[in-house]
């Protein structure tokens, strides 16, 4: 029990928010090096270019990958871990934290399908098609958002780098304005996050000949393997729109709390195992 409280203990003292706005200021940082070299006219040949032609290019690239990967990471840690304490929020709030999760989510999946190779094209037809199967305002959404086969990656670009970096600012300034992070007392963190994107290249896909099955991003993979038993609308909204709703309604004293959070569990453990099906089987 002793070493049990001690793993807890530990987990509490970490600073993970601390962790996720680093991570977030060298995303950002990393972000606006890549996005000088970047042209969504040829989302392809120019993230190939960032990676062989930019001096440090690929480790920039994989900087801000891998940063803003970790970035979501924390963020997710820091809200369980803070959780009783976020009880304390009400109101508008409460709900916009909740809300910059799904927007960050987002801003993950439009920088994956920005590199413009066969996964990311593919994903990014994948998210277009489940969208335009919204009922009546589907085509119109998808218009605004994707229309990658259409207009190509402009229009994800310009949601990358502007509307939901500013969607995302909106809905967590209040936090992050009253949130410190003093980069002094993390210089190892950062030079693990340095270190790492040194030796691991952000992902780059060649087109290759014969493959039918094309694997998305981490985030992405549950529901990409749901789509394969449901309609899009069903497995790409509903479902997705459900875990939100009930992280919205998740407060402790209210007599919804336990089945709600039976609810959020299930739907964590169903997704982790879909993701694990979608990784092995089709990976």
């Amino acid at each position: 029990m002793t070493e049990r409280n001690g793993i807890i203990g530990w987990i509490v003292l970490i600073k993970w928010g601390e962790w996720s706005l680093i991570s977030l200021y060298i995303s950002l940082i990393s972000g606006i090096v890549v996005g000088i070299h970047y042209s969504p006219a040829e989302p392809f040949y120019s993230t190939s270019a960032i990676d062989i032609l930019v001096p440090y290019g690929a480790f920039f690239r994989s900087l801000h990958f891998y940063s803003s990967q970790f970035f979501f990471f924390f963020a997710v840690i820091h809200y369980l871990v803070v959780f009783d304490a976020s009880q304390s929020l009400f109101g508008r709030q409460f709900v916009y934290l909740i809300l910059t999760l799904p927007c960050i989510l987002v801003l993950l999946f439009t920088g994956y399908v920005l590199r413009g190779d066969a996964t990311g094209y593919s994903a990014g037809m994948i998210a277009e098609h489940i969208v335009a199967a919204i009922p009546l305002l589907g085509a119109h959404l998808n218009n605004l958002l994707f229309a990658v086969s259409e207009h190509g990656m402009y229009r994800v670009y310009l949601h990358h780098v502007i509307s939901f970096d500013l969607l995302f600012l909106y809905l967590a300034w209040d936090h992050i304005r009253r949130y410190r992070a003093q980069t002094s007392r993390h210089l190892l963190f950062i030079g693990a996050i340095l270190l790492f994107s040194l030796f691991m290249a952000a992902p780059m896909d060649p087109d290759k000949l014969g493959v039918f099955y094309i694997t998305g991003p981490w985030f992405f993979l549950g529901l990409q393997e749901l789509l394969r038993y449901f309609p899009p609308f069903l497995a790409g909204i509903i479902v997705p729109a459900a875990l939100v709703c009930a992280l919205l309604f998740l407060r402790k004293g209210h007599r919804w709390y336990k089945p709600i959070l039976i609810f959020i569990c299930g739907w964590l453990g169903i997704y982790t195992l879909l993701t694990l099906v979608a990784l092995y089987a089709h990976g």
